[in-house]
């Protein structure tokens, strides 16, 4: 029977038992990922909360759905940066709800971009940020791939 709790602080030094970082969402690289989730959180959480205010009327959708990758954001941070298994659930769940979103989004803002009058954070796949909307979710199912906890 695998044992739960191999990884945990003092686990460190039963024979068996996988090193802390090694099963940790925030640790390692997993730090930069929940920095870049944490400034996307705040640039879409800026964006979304400025075209709500002063032009919602303009497009709603596109900017309902631009507060929506905001959240999204934010919780998947708070998820990663939790690294226990419920933040490992969270996380998870964020990632899958972003990368269908993204995907989404992308390919019915390019197929009729006229659903969407003002771009979201997700539109052209995330185009206005770099492509990074894109790639981020698969770097996070990634990470947490690499991070699980495997039996022993």
């Amino acid at each position: 029977m695998a044992d739960r709790t191999a990884g945990r602080r003092g686990d460190a030094a039963r024979p068996g038992a996988r090193a802390e970082a090694a099963v940790r969402t925030n640790a390692g690289p997993g730090r930069l990922l929940i920095a870049v989730y944490l400034l996307f959180a705040i640039a879409a959480t800026s964006r979304a909360g400025l075209q709500i205010a002063t032009r919602f009327d303009e497009a709603p959708v596109a900017y309902l759905l631009s507060a929506l990758a905001a959240v999204v954001y934010i919780v998947a941070a708070v998820g990663l940066a939790r690294a226990g298994h419920a933040g490992r659930r969270v996380a998870l769940a964020c990632c899958a709800v972003e990368l269908v979103g993204v995907l989404g989004v992308g390919a019915l803002s390019l197929a009729h971009p006229d659903l969407f009058p003002d771009e979201t954070v997700w539109s052209g796949f995330g185009s206005g940020y770099g492509y990074i909307p894109l790639v981020l979710p698969v770097l996070g199912l990634a990470w947490l791939w690499h991070t699980r906890d495997t039996p022993a």
